[in-house]
């Protein structure tokens, strides 16, 4: 094979392995729990879920009136939610008597498998509460299995902190300098990481090439370049997509990810994960794979045996 073969075949790898902006997409206001106000990302009408993903809420307000009301007591089967906080505080109990306080910069990951009651409930009654849930649906074989917790404290949650400004705390997963997250999942090996960029400063993340994978601009705004190549086959410039605040892009299938931040900077979470490929039959706080199934949870939470 000749260089100028060679170089033909580089580029087009690269071009491959790349991955871009597929789709944007804004939330829905909505409310839940006990009136609780925020934004559904993913399960609303307009992206029903990514797979593995079936949920994404972000929940934002210094008012107290809009989140005060919490979550009280309710169940889920089938599926694991991922609580992470940027402000505030949130008290989690459940019907088998764990307990546990959520804080800024700190994670839960419940794996709610079999069923669990649990309520989430705010700490404090002033001040800015903002954080996200995310719903991460498991297999067949898991969904009845033990439910079990991982919870990390902000001192727990890897911070990397890179010369240039850049900060990454890591949920899960593990940036190309090394930094691994807390948590630990061998269904759909999830990434998820909240990445703060300074000004005009580009991010490199390598990523399975077959997880599906999406980032949510929390502040500031980014461009995702992807190389385009020239009648000759070379990377002569990089074409660009813009993802503003309050915007989740889904990403294309590929292996690396370029973000570069605009003049204001960028904070986004960066998430991705494993698609299981399976059935989804859903019946509110039950994620099952068949609708006798879900009419099964109904059933056993009806009887008192969750």
């Amino acid at each position: 094979m000749n260089s100028d073969i060679k170089n033909v075949a580089k580029q087009n790898s690269e071009l491959l392995q790349s991955r871009t902006l597929l789709q944007q997409f804004s939330g829905v206001q909505t409310a839940d729990g006990d009136g609780v106000k925020l934004t559904r990302i993913i399960g609303s009408p307009y992206l029903d879920m990514l797979d593995p993903f079936l949920l994404l809420d972000c929940f934002e307000s210094d008012d107290a009136k809009d989140y005060s009301g919490g979550f009280p007591t309710h169940p889920h089967r089938g599926f694991e939610t991922v609580t992470y906080l940027l402000n505030g505080r949130m008290r989690h109990k459940d019907n088998a008597g764990h307990e546990g306080l959520i804080e800024s910069g700190g994670v839960q990951w419940m794996t709610a498998g079999k069923g669990i009651l649990h309520s989430e409930m705010p700490e404090q009654q002033q001040g800015l509460m903002k954080g996200f849930q995310l719903w991460v649906n498991l297999p067949a074989s898991a969904k009845m299995s033990e439910p079990v917790y991982q919870e990390f404290g902000p001192e727990a949650t890897a911070l990397e902190r890179r010369t240039d400004g850049t900060e990454i705390r890591v949920i899960a997963g593990q940036t190309d300098q090394g930094t691994v997250g807390p948590v630990v999942n061998h269904y759909t090996y999830p990434i998820y990481m909240d990445i703060s960029l300074p000004a005009n400063s580009d991010f490199e993340q390598t990523l399975p090439t077959q997880h599906n994978a999406f980032v949510y601009v929390i502040s500031g705004d980014m461009t995702i370049p992807l190389p385009v190549l020239d009648s000759e086959n070379q990377a002569t410039d990089r074409q660009a997509s813009t993802l503003m605040a309050n915007k989740l892009g889904i990403l294309t299938k590929g292996q690396q990810l370029l973000v570069r931040s605009g003049d204001n900077g960028a904070r986004f979470l960066l998430i991705a994960g494993q698609p299981l490929d399976e059935p989804v039959a859903r019946g509110g706080p039950f994620v099952m794979n068949t609708r006798a199934e879900v009419l099964q949870a109904f059933d056993d939470f009806r009887q008192g045996n969750f």
